[in-house]
């Protein structure tokens, strides 16, 4: 393997022909994935210039959301059976339901997004 870096000409400087090492070409964010990208990208500069010059950063981010998304489901599925927010609740009335499941999904997002993303 050659360490000899290739130069191109603009005008009087020599400019070093770079290139990031290629990425997973078919890996797509989600919501928590692009949600730990941009924080890596705003908050933690060096981290995200590191993963992204070994070509590491979008498998990482896909990796944050594969443990989110099922830190939420988990999380969702706990605090609906310690509230009791059931089927049968669903059926009997159904405006009930959805204000507590919204509820529950907006806390669940809050912690994941604090245990996950922003750390």
């Amino acid at each position: 393997m050659s360490n000899k870096i290739q130069y191109c000409r603009v005008g009087d400087y020599l400019i070093p022909n770079l290139a990031l090492p290629p990425e997973e070409a078919n890996i797509t964010l989600g919501k928590w994935g692009m949600m730990c990208k941009d924080y890596l990208e705003k908050y933690k500069k060096v981290l995200f210039s590191l993963l992204l010059g070994q070509g590491k950063l979008y498998q990482h981010c896909a990796d944050v959301e594969k443990q989110a998304q099922e830190m939420f489901d988990s999380l969702v599925e706990q605090i609906k059976k310690v509230e009791s927010v059931t089927e049968q609740l669903k059926e009997e009335n159904q405006m009930e339901w959805v204000c507590r499941m919204q509820n529950i999904e907006a806390r669940a997002k809050e912690i994941v997004a604090t245990e996950l993303i922003y750390t």
